[in-house]
């Protein structure tokens, strides 16, 4: 589809030596992530479907939580939170980076009913994109949080057993069946994973640690049967716990009054 051929109308541009990256900011999304020719990052070219592509946040919460329900305060909250449903503003923008923020709001308070500012710092560097995630919780209680980061990788379906990965032991491409079964399991993440993909090049998805502590505890593998329109991605998504997980407390983050907690993955591609 021509229109979703990068870059769109209202994607922002970021670019360092040959590297490109895209981001609509009204969705909080890395729509593009491109070194030399490889476009690392998938699109939704068939249907269009724009929460099908890129890298979204899941904030404040990554996947399902049980009837929807966010125990601690009673309220609703949808699948992959409510980040990529809502405009989140540019603070800053130059050649190679961007800052966008989403602050509590009357949509976002009968939901998650806490005094918030989410601010991401979007940097385009020589083969990398870097994504630095600061949640500060304004309120006068512990905020619970549990955040990921949903990339979607492009590979074409019949290439999809040919990918290496190094760092999660329990995921074998060579053995499962992308066309009808494939994957949606979470894997414990160890900071990093590199992955080689078919025709293509080295990728490696690694969280950078603050002050010593990392926060992305799981990876989530998923992908969509050959049956399913724009199925040629793959999807390792870090995330802080699996689904349902900001209902569990140990699992969770939990930011105390008046503080903030950083995460900050990085994406590095290297093409054959």
């Amino acid at each position: 589809m021509a229109f979703t051929q990068f870059p769109m109308q209202r994607e922002i541009v970021l670019t360092a030596g040959d590297t490109k990256v895209g981001v609509i900011p009204e969705i909080s999304l890395v729509s593009h992530f491109q070194v030399g020719n490889w476009q690392v990052l998938y699109r939704a070219s068939e249907t269009g479907n724009i929460k099908r592509w890129g890298m979204p946040l899941m904030i404040p919460n990554f996947s399902r939580l049980k009837q929807g329900i966010f125990q601690e305060k009673g309220t609703i909250l949808p699948i992959h939170g409510f980040g990529r449903n809502l405009p989140w503003t540019v603070l800053q923008q130059d050649a190679s980076s961007i800052t966008i923020q989403l602050t509590s709001n009357e949509q976002t308070r009968p939901q998650y009913p806490y005094e918030f500012t989410f601010t991401a710092h979007i940097v385009a560097g020589e083969g990398t994109l870097t994504y630095t995630l600061t949640m500060e919780n304004r309120s006068d209680e512990v905020m619970p949080i549990a955040p990921g980061f949903h990339p979607y990788f492009a590979v074409s379906q019949k290439d999809k057993s040919d990918i290496t990965i190094e760092g999660l032991p329990k995921v074998d491409p060579h053995t499962i069946q992308w066309a009808i079964r494939p994957p949606d399991q979470p894997n414990p993440f160890p900071h990093s994973v590199t992955i080689h993909m078919p025709h293509e090049g080295i990728l490696t998805i690694s969280e950078q640690p603050v002050d010593g502590h990392y926060s992305l505890s799981t990876m989530q593998v998923w992908s969509e049967p050959s049956t399913a329109p724009d199925h040629d991605f793959v999807c390792f998504e870090p995330v802080v716990t699996s689904e349902d997980g900001l209902n569990r407390p140990a699992d969770r983050l939990n930011i105390a009054p008046h503080s903030s907690q950083q995460i900050i993955l990085r994406l590095s591609a290297k093409p054959y």
